[in-house]
């Protein structure tokens, strides 16, 4: 029987290069994680997105 471990969101937010593409985990407010693969591109305009917000 595999150990129960807990789902939790608890943690950093990480972003790694893994290949071509970009991973971002975000943790979620109730466990788990959204898991998203980016391109370069995309990664740049996400980041030029949240800049605008957040100034």
């Amino acid at each position: 029987m595999a150990a129960m471990k807990p789902r939790t969101g608890d943690g950093p937010l990480e972003v790694t290069k893994e290949g071509r593409g970009i991973v971002m985990r975000v943790p979620l407010e109730g466990g788990g994680r959204l898991v998203v693969e980016l391109t370069a591109d995309e990664a740049s305009a996400l980041g030029d997105a949240l800049k605008t917000v957040v100034s």
